[in-house]
């Protein structure tokens, strides 16, 4: 998965976009001693405000530490760069397990590029406590967490605690050549019947033209989860309920069959050469993420698309149903119950998520945090490269379908293996479904769920 960014790109993360998860380090040798339930719901360490704080995030929220430095001096900082967990490496859990068997060592503030890691940070492991802090017991102030985007925090949220602060969201949204649009005389669709349509209209008008594309292993999130696909409902920290056999799985695949087969939809990764060399102007329609804008439209490496001619509309419907959208990666920050000084951690959570001086003026990405998500809009609406407003943006965001949620399996791993191949085969989306629910179910049990 692609970082979540209008402007720029800076690399590719599977399974979700930026999680910074909080943690505090023990003294070496003092491991959990000491420790009792506190005021904040989970069991603390004697605190120590005056205890400077470990913080592991990857290259790219170097620029947060340091605004967070430059505004909070007096805050004692180590920081640690490392790999963000980025393309399912799994190294923040890995290592968190290697600190839980020594009692010691975990680090104060880790960033995660994973969208699920409150699955398993939020539980107990081998009989030791839960390495996440609860968050919404009074540790980060009430007023900061409604502030963000309404289900922002899903992912963060396990049996209604909050385990961590988005940090990025990404939402898929429509977007669209404007003046391919003008040229070819069609109006832009709000309902996903009338995408279709222009899809089957473009393969007879206009050979050649797509409105979107199925070869990268995020395209359930983009088209199956937008249309409240239930295949992956998880209802609780092991328990996941998966139906592919269902009208809002069957509509999109049927949908996409005919697409696919006409060549509107191509099975082509965006972010390949032959991508570029093939669809560089001739990208009618694209439903994807708010950073498609700067990692494939806004790039001189991929589609390069002209200033004034790319818009964004809001995510579309299916009629008679309300609209919903997907979200590719998007970003997090935990507080870890083993912190020592758990004043500076929310200190530095709470900065970094929702200060101007970090989410307005540095983050390539759109800001979880809702009053800072209307600043960053106006400020990227000021470069003039859009040929509409970027309202849908701040549309879609509460828009995200809460029925898809985040759980320790990837989703993507599963469709990339189990669905991308039969797909190159010619094989048919909606003769595909009961395989891929077998697919999600078999990986969910092999991970301790309970499926439904």
């Amino acid at each position: 998965m692609v970082r979540n960014k209008l402007h720029g790109y800076t690399g590719r993360v599977i399974g979700g976009v930026g999680v910074l998860a909080v943690a505090l380090t023990l003294a070496a040798c003092g491991g959990n001693s000491g420790s009792s339930v506190g005021s904040y719901g989970f069991p603390q360490v004697t605190q120590d405000d005056k205890a400077p704080i470990t913080v592991w995030v990857d290259a790219d929220r170097s620029s947060a530490v340091d605004a967070f430095k430059k505004a909070n001096p007096g805050v004692k900082l180590n920081v640690v760069t490392y790999d963000g967990s980025a393309n399912g490496s799994n190294s923040f859990r890995t290592k968190v397990q290697l600190f839980d068997r020594a009692g010691s060592g975990w680090p104060d503030v880790v960033f995660s590029s994973q969208n699920n890691d409150a699955a398993w940070a939020s539980q107990k492991s081998n009989g030791k406590q839960a390495f996440a802090a609860v968050l919404n017991s009074g540790l980060v102030p009430k007023a900061t967490l409604d502030n963000f985007t309404q289900g922002s925090l899903a992912p963060c949220t396990v049996e209604g605690k909050v385990y961590c602060l988005r940090n990025d969201l990404a939402q898929v949204v429509l977007w669209y050549n404007k003046s391919l649009l003008d040229k070819f005389g069609y109006s832009l669709p709000t309902t996903w019947e009338e995408y279709q349509a222009i899809g089957e209209k473009l393969a007879k008008e206009h050979p050649g033209y797509i409105v979107g594309a199925v070869g990268d292993s995020f395209a359930p999130e983009i088209y199956f989860w937008g249309s409240k696909c239930q295949a992956n409902g998880i209802t609780g920290p092991t328990s996941v309920t998966v139906n592919t056999d269902s009208t809002e799985c069957k509509r999109v695949a049927s949908m996409l069959d005919t697409l696919i087969k006409n060549g509107t939809v191509p099975n082509l990764s965006v972010f390949t050469p032959e991508f570029v060399k093939k669809y560089s102007d001739k990208v009618v329609l694209m439903p994807g993420p708010a950073w498609y804008a700067g990692a494939i439209f806004n790039n001189p490496q991929s589609l390069n698309v002209p200033a004034g001619q790319l818009g964004v509309a809001a995510p579309l419907a299916w009629q008679g149903d309300s609209a919903a959208t997907g979200n590719v990666g998007g970003g997090t920050w935990f507080i870890s119950s083993h912190a020592k000084n758990l004043k500076a951690a929310e200190k530095f959570v709470e900065f970094v998520t929702t200060a101007d001086d970090y989410q307005v003026n540095l983050a390539p990405g759109y800001p979880a945090y809702a009053p800072a998500a209307d600043k960053w809009i106006k400020k990227q609406e000021s470069s003039g490269y859009y040929a509409t407003d970027l309202g849908a943006l701040i549309k879609a965001g509460p828009q995200i379908w809460t029925g898809w949620g985040s759980g320790v399996f990837s989703q993507e791993a599963i469709w990339a293996k189990t669905m991308t191949p039969a797909i190159a085969g010619g094989k048919s989306l909606v003769d595909l479904l009961p395989e891929w629910e077998t697919a999600i179910k078999n990986q969910a049990q092999v991970n301790g769920y309970t499926v439904k």
